[in-house]
C-alpha cells in the first residue's frame, strides 16, 4: 500500500506535458487581439455606414491557421527541427530571393515584401525570423565545445545572418533585420561565446545599424521625426503624434472598449503597427501594463523551459527556447517602443495581437516549438530509455 501511495505522489508531482502559464498567456493575447482588431477596424468603412467586418473575418481565418500551425509544430519531434534547420533556412532564403524579383513580389508603399499565395499573400520575412532562430539554435548546440573560437563562435553564424540581412534590406524590411540581429547576438552571449568576441560582434552590429540609418534618407527622416514628432505633426511626425494623443486620451482606465477616436481615420495602421495605441486609448494604462506583463510572462516561461532542457542535456531545446522567447519579446518591445515614441517608427507588428496573417502564423508556430521544448525537458520516468 505504501508503494501505491508513493507512486501516486510521484505521478502528481510529475511535470505537465505542456506549460499552462505559457498556453494561458498566449491564448489571452490572441483573444485580446481578436477583440482589438475588431474594435480598430469596425468603423473603417465610415461612421455612418454599416460596420466593416472584412478584416475581422480575415483575422479570424488567420487565427485558425495560426492555431493549426501551433498544434503542428508542438507535436513534431524537436530532433526533426534540428536536422531540418539548414534546409529550412535555405528554403526561406530562396523565398526572400524570389520576393525581390520584380513582377513576382508584391510591392506596397515602396516595399516589396509579399508573395502571392492563391488569393492571399504571405510575408517571407516573418518565416525568416523563425527559420533563423531554429538554425542558430541547432548551430550553437552542435558547436557548443568550439564556441570559444572566433571562427565557430562568430564568423560562420555571422556570415549566415549577414546573407539574410542583405536580402531583408532589398525589400526593404529594416525592422525584421533588427529583430533577427539582436536576437542572434543575445543567443550567442547566452550560449557562452567569449566576451571579447561578443562585444566585437555587438559593436559591429550596432555600427552597421547606425550606418544603414545614416545612408538612408528615409530612415534618417524617421529618426528625426521620432526625436521631435511635433515639429511636423501633419507629415513626418503624423503617425507618432496621433499615437501619443491616443495614449494621452486613455489615461489610467481608458475611454472604454470601442470608444477610440484616433482609430477613426486619424491613426494610420491602427489594426496592425499601432494597435497598442488603440489599446492604450480604449483600455488605458491598465490595458498596456497587462499586455507588457503578458509578454514578460512569456519570456519567463521560455527561459524556464530553456533551463530545464539544459539540465537534461538537450542543448538544442535550450537554445531554441531562449531564441524564441527573445525573438517574441524583442519584437514586442520594439513595437511598443514605436507606439510610445521611445523608438523610431518601424514596420513591425505586435505578436499575437496585430492584424496580419504571416506574423500571426509565424508567432503561433514559434509558441508551438516552445511547447515542444517544454515537453522535451520533462525528466524521463524511471526505467525509460
Amino acid at each position: 500500500m505504501s508503494l501505491a501511495i508513493s507512486h501516486a505522489v510521484s505521478i502528481d508531482r510529475e511535470p505537465l506535458s505542456f506549460d499552462p502559464w505559457l498556453i494561458g498567456v498566449v491564448m489571452s493575447l490572441l483573444a485580446l487581439g481578436l477583440v482589438m482588431v475588431y474594435s480598430a477596424t469596425v468603423a473603417s468603412s465610415g461612421i455612418t455606414t454599416s460596420p466593416n467586418l472584412q478584416q475581422v473575418k480575415q483575422h479570424s481565418a488567420h487565427l485558425v491557421l495560426a492555431l493549426g500551425a501551433m498544434a503542428a509544430t508542438s507535436r513534431a519531434p524537436l530532433k526533426w527541427w534540428s536536422v531540418a534547420s539548414m534546409p529550412l533556412l535555405g528554403f526561406v532564403v530562396l523565398l526572400l530571393i524570389i520576393v525581390a524579383v520584380p513582377g513576382i513580389g508584391i510591392e506596397v508603399n515602396g516595399s516589396r515584401r509579399w508573395l502571392p499565395v492563391g488569393t492571399a499573400r504571405m510575408q517571407p520575412s516573418e518565416l525568416a525570423k523563425l527559420a533563423m532562430i531554429i538554425y542558430a539554435a541547432a548551430y550553437l548546440a552542435r558547436k557548443q565545445e568550439l564556441l570559444n573560437q572566433f571562427r565557430h563562435g562568430i564568423l560562420i553564424i555571422g556570415g549566415v545572418t549577414a546573407v539574410v540581412a542583405v536580402l531583408l534590406l532589398l525589400e526593404p524590411d529594416f525592422g525584421s533585420l533588427v529583430v533577427i540581429v539582436v536576437t542572434v547576438i543575445t543567443m550567442l552571449f547566452l550560449a557562452g561565446v567569449r566576451i571579447s568576441h561578443f562585444l566585437l560582434c555587438a559593436a559591429v552590429g550596432g555600427a552597421s545599424m547606425v550606418l544603414l540609418t545614416v545612408v538612408s534618407p528615409y530612415r534618417m527622416q524617421r529618426v528625426m521625426s521620432f526625436l521631435n514628432p511635433w515639429s511636423d505633426p501633419y507629415d513626418s511626425g503624423f503617425q507618432l503624434s496621433q499615437a501619443l494623443i491616443a495614449f494621452g486620451r486613455g489615461e489610467w482606465f481608458g475611454a472604454g472598449l470601442g470608444s477610440s477616436i484616433q482609430k477613426l481615420f486619424y491613426l494610420p495602421h491602427a489594426s496592425n503597427d499601432f494597435l497598442l495605441a488603440v489599446i492604450a486609448e480604449e483600455l488605458g494604462l491598465i490595458g498596456v501594463v497587462a499586455v507588457v506583463t503578458a509578454f514578460g510572462v512569456l519570456l519567463w516561461r521560455a527561459f524556464v523551459a530553456a533551463r530545464r532542457a539544459e539540465r537534461t542535456g538537450n542543448l538544442f531545446a535550450a537554445r531554441l527556447a531562449q531564441g524564441i522567447g527573445l525573438l517574441l519579446a524583442y519584437e514586442a518591445m520594439i513595437n511598443m517602443g514605436v507606439n510610445m515614441g521611445v523608438l523610431p517608427t518601424k514596420g513591425l507588428t505586435l505578436p499575437f495581437l496585430s492584424y496580419g496573417g504571416s506574423s500571426l502564423v509565424a508567432s503561433c508556430a514559434a509558441v508551438g516549438l516552445l511547447i515542444a521544448t517544454h515537453s522535451a525537458a520533462r525528466p524521463k520516468p524511471r526505467g525509460a530509455r
